[in-house]
């Protein structure tokens, strides 16, 4: 990265508010070959009403075009409180930090996107006892 696009990109990475939703449902399964795609995007938009997938990876760090299969799949979340979710937010689900998210995968976009988030190890949303209506927040790091 040379010096001026890294200074374009501190410019463009400001303060932000928090997105917010609930767990609309829990998933309990994983799967090891899932062939999911991260996404050239840093950053996606969501709107208030919005459903999308939480998935979970031990994957630390990837690169656009990156094939991410070792997953564990969270849940659904509605977006209540509309913004911008970021590569590096800290997800939180019912007060406590889950991860981070690490991309998104867009296989079934219009419907939803799958947000993958780095969780150290894949897990399900049954593992980490997780209920419909949870709060389910992206933060800023």
């Amino acid at each position: 990265m040379t010096e001026l696009s890294h200074q374009v990109g501190a410019r463009e990475d400001g303060a932000k508010r928090a997105v917010a939703g609930e767990l609309v449902k829990v998933l309990v399964h994983r799967r090891e070959d899932r062939g999911m795609t991260v996404e050239p995007y840093a950053s996606r938009c969501v709107r208030a009403g919005e459903l999308h997938e939480l998935v979970s990876t031990d994957l630390s760090e990837a690169q656009p075009g990156t094939r991410v299969d070792r997953v564990g799949f969270l849940g659904f979340t509605e977006i209540s409180r509309a913004g911008v979710i970021d590569r590096g937010d800290t997800v939180w689900i019912g007060g406590r930090p889950v991860g981070t998210v690490l991309g998104f995968d867009a296989c079934h976009f219009p419907n939803h996107y799958n947000i993958l988030i780095s969780t150290g190890e894949p897990v399900t949303g049954e593992e980490l006892g997780l209920a419909p209506e949870a709060e389910v927040r992206f933060t800023q790091r």
